[in-house]
């Protein structure tokens, strides 16, 4: 490369990250990724995971805000730091990223509302995770701007436009160089009832700020829903009761053709799979053996290996949808519904996102999953 063209690339990289959008170079080719919980170091730690794995990107979780501020509350986190280094030099092209927020996570709405209080959020970020390695990006798991959240949580109308300016304060703070991603919802029930993410996020304009979206086609089934339901259906059913309008988009087809009407590139778009279940006690079998029908109340199930025990238990019944492409269990006895995934409905949902040409697919969450990681697999195939 001439002197000219490389002092020319290097000045259209700069301009790039002060204009909060990412250099081309920077979005990487696929993404195998993986939520970590914190909550997983005892029984699951980070040391245990292989070399050889198939994970691209490891999302730790989660960093919170108080006072403004980035803090890390995890007590084990000096350990984990340490193990996520040793894993990056067992397996050198792995990019780990810190994940800001979560569910019932406050702090946003203030931290983001004037250019002040972005920078200090922003450089406490870059002060506690960015100054010895363990890092490469920063995902926002900010759920959610303007509504939709938990109701003790803090929003505002201007979250909308906020939430991007600080992304952009990202990025321009990590340069090109490291990660910028965010995990942005689908689900059409929140806490407000209707949820739409177009009124939460200016999506066009953060697919192009961000390396990738990591999109939640999951929790489309939850203790929101007024009758039991899939976490993750693949496709639209027309028995659903849900209105058509939201049922359209609930649903992981419907969720990527929302977010690529919305000015998404699949290229920006890696999938989300969940390893986790959402059980329902129902008031009657129905005829779908609890599918549809109304609850009295809702549970969560921690994991692959616990729907494995409870498809083993006498009284419950493994069935599958053809058009949600899941299975559920169900107890006729005790009128529990669970609505799961296994490395059939996983591999097909991989299977599609390689098909729309997506960036690759990620999980919630690693310590989920199996002893033989069978889930995490099938998701990677």
């Amino acid at each position: 490369m001439s002197l000219l063209r490389k002092g020319l690339a290097v000045a259209l990289a700069a301009l790039s990250v002060s204009l909060g959008v990412v250099a081309a170079d920077a979005a990487p080719r696929k993404v195998v990724g993986a939520y970590y919980g914190n909550w997983y170091s005892d029984s699951k730690p980070i040391s245990s995971i292989p070399s050889d794995t198939p994970i691209t990107h490891l999302f730790y979780a989660f960093a919170l805000i108080e006072n403004g501020k980035c803090v890390m509350p995890a007590p084990t986190a000096a350990k984990d730091f340490a193990d996520i280094r040793s894993l990056k030099q067992r397996k050198p092209s792995l990019k780990a990223l810190i994940s800001l927020g979560g569910w019932g996570a406050g702090g946003f709405s203030d931290a983001a509302l004037t250019a002040a209080s972005r920078r200090t959020l922003v450089q406490s970020c870059v002060d506690l995770f960015f100054r010895d390695g363990t890092f490469d990006g920063l995902d926002l798991d900010w759920e959610f701007p303007v509504y939709g959240g938990p109701a003790e949580i803090r929003d505002r109308p201007e979250d909308k436009r906020n939430m991007t300016l600080l992304t952009r304060d990202f990025r321009k703070a990590l340069g090109s160089r490291r990660l910028v991603t965010a995990a942005l919802p689908t689900g059409r029930l929140q806490t407000d009832g209707p949820y739409d993410p177009a009124k939460s996020f200016e999506l066009r304009e953060l697919a192009q700020i961000m390396d990738f979206i990591n999109v939640m086609t999951y929790d489309m089934g939850t203790g929101f829903s007024p009758v039991a339901t899939f976490n993750a259906p693949f496709r639209e059913v027309s028995n659903d009761p849900m209105p058509p309008a939201d049922r359209k988009w609930n649903n992981v087809v419907g969720a990527i053709n929302y977010y690529e009407r919305h000015g998404v590139s699949p290229r920006k778009m890696v999938l989300g799979v969940p390893f986790y279940g959402r059980g329902f006690n129902v008031q009657t079998e129905g005829p779908q053996h609890g599918l549809y029908q109304a609850y009295d109340s809702a549970f969560w199930v921690d994991g692959y290996e616990e729907a494995l025990k409870l498809k083993a238990t006498p009284g419950w019944k493994e069935y599958w949808h053809p058009v949600a492409r899941s299975p559920w269990l169900y107890n006729a006895a005790e009128k529990k519904f669970v609505s799961y995934e296994n490395p059939r409905s996983i591999g097909l949902r991989a299977d599609f996102a390689r098909s729309r040409g997506l960036l690759g697919t990620f999980m919630w969450e690693l310590g989920h999953d199996d002893a033989q990681h069978s889930l995490l697999k099938a998701m990677s195939r």
